[in-house]
Formats: C-alpha cells, structure tokens, sequence
C-alpha cells in the first residue's frame, strides 16, 4: 500500500458532460480475462468517430497522467473496467466538475483520486491545457489544490476518501494481505469458520 499525496505529469482534457463508462471503455472489451491491454482501447468509439481528432489520439497528450472532464463524469453502468481502462493508458489522477458514484468509489479502490472544481475552474484549466499541452499540474491531496506554474485552484474530495489516499489505506486487498495474520486469528474465533493454517 502506498500513500498518495500529490501527483504531477501533463494533462489531458476529455470535454462534456455525462460522458458514461459506456464510453470510457465500451461493452465489447469487457470479456477480458484480466485488465491489462484496456488502455489501448479507452473511448475507442469516440476515437473512431473523431477520426483521430480524439484527445487520447492527439500526439502532444501522449504521456499524459492527468485527466479533467467536466459534468457527472463515469456515469451509466458501474464496471470496474472504466477506471481501469483509464489508468491502464496512464491516468493517475481525474479533475472534474462532478462525478458518479460508483465511478468514484471504483477510482478510490485502484488508487486513482478524483478531486471536483468549480465549472468555471475546470473551463480555465481545459484552456490551459489546450494552449499549452506541455504545462504540468499538480494535484495536491496535502493541501486540497490543482496547480501549474501560474495557475492554483482549489479542489474537493469527501474528507474519508482523502484520508485514505494520504494515509495509504485505500488498498483493500493490500490491506488484507498485509494484515493476513490477523485475519487467521480472527477467522480461528468464528465458530462458522473452519481455518485451517498450512
């Protein structure tokens, strides 16, 4: 488990609103077996459809590890391979106006934060971004901030997400892992739990 306190790399713009895990990673590359090689196809039918006019196509946003959207981003069905289609093409962070739910809770578990700006933050940020694809931003968990050279704007997380991320417990199966002996003693108290220790 590792604690996330601030992130920094280039940043990619993904505009609109609503856009839904549908489109994040679409329905036919969910049939995988594990989730490496989802990144190659993250808004695959959007990239089709901008005939590589698609931000994840644009040669300047290769590379980059931090993604701001904009209304109710990761809304629609609650996969687990949005997220992880995203950070398998290298996002480490999403900046946003609003996000779904499930979306959220799916980032907190593979340890990318989601952190919310204002709509008129999240529009100057995209413009910064577009004039300069080269700037690099940092998301600061420690003191809840989005900044660049000349650019600081304040964010949100619900403060359990936060915590989490700061104090590295956002793993949950590295928690497990981790506490493993404990668990054994636990399990050896249940009287429904038949351990057997190896």
């Amino acid at each position: 488990m590792s604690e996330v306190k601030a992130l920094s790399g280039k940043a990619i713009a993904v505009m609109g609103d609503d856009i839904d895990t549908d489109r994040i990673i679409p329905a036919r590359y969910l049939r995988c077996v594990t989730f490496d090689g989802l990144g190659e196809h993250a808004f695959a039918d959007d990239r089709i459809q901008s005939n590589g006019e698609h931000p994840f196509d644009n040669p300047d946003r290769q590379g980059a590890s931090i993604l701001v959207t904009n209304n109710n981003f990761g809304c629609g069905s609650s996969r687990e391979h949005a997220p992880q289609a995203l950070s398998k093409w290298g996002i480490k962070a999403v900046i946003g106006q609003s996000f779904a739910e499930i979306f959220f809770g799916n980032c907190v578990a593979i340890g990318v934060p989601c952190v919310i700006a204002s709509p008129e933050e999240v529009k100057q940020l995209q413009a910064l971004i577009d004039e300069n694809p080269q700037t690099e931003i940092t998301v600061d968990l420690s003191n809840m901030e989005v900044t660049s050279e000349n650019f600081s704007i304040p964010v949100q997380m619900n403060e359990g997400s936060r915590q989490m991320f700061l104090n590295g417990t956002w793993d949950n199966c590295g928690q497990l892992v981790n506490n493993a002996e404990s668990v054994k003693v636990t399990a050896t108290k249940l009287p429904y739990v038949n351990w057997q220790t190896a």
